[in-house]
C-alpha cells in the first residue's frame, strides 16, 4: 500500500479552486518530483499532501487513514515538510534551529532528552552541517542554509519528506549539492521524497518518478524517460525542445530550442 496518496482531491485558496479532482499516489522509497509551469498548482498539491491546505473534495491518505482525522503530532512524526521560503528569527544558531524539528516528539513536561540530542546530531551529520552548529543562520551561504533547513526536517525523524522547491535562489553548484543530499537520503537512508522543482534536467537526473501538472491537473506521470518527451513538454510548458542523453546520468536531458509561440 502506498503510504501517501491523494484521491479525487480539490484544493485552493480564498474560495478559488487551484487543483480540481486530481489523484496522485506517491511511490514508497523513491524520489517523486512535481514539475509544471508557474501557477499550475505544484506547490498547492504539495501543501495539500502535507495537510497545510484542507481538501474541499476528496481525501489525502497517510498510511491508509484520512490525514484530516490524524492528530497533528502523529502527522508531524510521519511526514516532514520544508516550505518554499522558510523563515527563522534573526540570530538563531544552526543547532537551535535544527532542534525545533524535535518538537513533535516532546511534551510540555519533557522538553528534551538524550534521544533528541542524538536525533539532532544525526541530522547535522547527514546534511554535513555539524561544523556549522554554533553559527547563526544568516552567516551561512545559500547552499549551507538549505542543508540546515533539511537537517531540521530530518530531525523530525520522519520517513516521508516533502520539499517545496529546495533549490530556490541557489546557483547550479549549490542546487546539485542539495539534490545530491536528497538522493543520498533516499538511497542510503530509505526516505520517500516528494519535491517541487522548476529545472527539468535536474528533475530528470534525480527523480525516480515525475508528475507533470498543468492548469491544476496532473496530465502525465512516470519515469524520466517516459515524461521527458518533446510533445509532452510542448503541451505542458509551450516549449519546443530536443531530447538527448544526459552525459552524467545516461537518462534523458532537455535541450530547449524555443517556445511554441516563437
Amino acid at each position: 500500500m502506498t503510504r501517501l496518496l491523494a484521491e479525487d482531491l480539490s484544493v485552493g485558496y480564498d474560495g478559488r479552486i487551484v487543483v480540481a479532482h486530481q489523484s496522485l499516489a506517491v511511490p514508497d522509497g523513491a524520489i517523486t518530483t512535481i514539475i509544471g509551469p508557474n501557477g499550475c498548482g505544484k506547490s498547492t498539491m504539495l501543501r495539500a499532501l502535507a495537510r497545510l491546505l484542507p481538501a474541499q473534495t476528496g481525501v489525502v491518505r497517510l498510511d491508509g487513514a484520512d490525514i484530516r482525522t490524524l492528530p497533528p503530532r502523529q502527522v508531524a512524526r510521519t511526514l516532514g515538510l520544508l516550505p518554499q521560503q522558510p523563515v527563522a528569527p534573526e540570530g538563531l544558531r544552526v543547532a537551535d534551529l535544527v532542534a525545533r524539528g524535535r518538537h513533535p516528539h516532546q511534551s510540555w513536561y519533557r522538553q528534551s532528552s538524550a534521544g533528541d540530542s542524538r536525533a539532532i546530531a544525526r541530522a547535522l551529520e547527514l546534511t554535513g552541517t555539524t561544523d556549522l552548529a554554533d553559527r547563526p543562520l544568516e552567516a551561512l551561504s545559500g547552499g549551507q542554509r538549505q542543508r540546515v533547513w533539511i537537517a531540521l526536517t530530518l530531525a523530525q525523524e520522519t520517513d516521508l519528506l516533502l520539499l517545496d522547491e529546495p533549490t530556490t535562489y541557489l546557483d547550479l553548484a549549490h542546487s546539485i549539492e542539495v539534490l545530491d543530499l536528497v538522493h543520498d537520503l533516499k538511497t542510503r537512508h530509505g526516505k520517500t521524497v516528494v519535491m517541487v522543482l522548476h529545472d527539468l534536467n535536474l528533475a530528470a537526473r534525480y527523480s525516480d518518478h515525475i508528475v507533470v501538472m498543468s492548469d491544476g491537473e496532473v496530465i502525465a506521470e512516470g519515469t524520466p524517460a517516459q515524461i521527458l518527451r518533446a510533445e509532452l513538454l510542448e503541451r505542458a510548458f509551450g516549449l519546443t525542445s530536443v531530447i538527448v542523453d544526459d552525459p552524467v546520468s545516461g537518462g534523458p536531458m532537455v535541450v530547449p530550442v524555443g517556445t511554441a509561440r516563437g
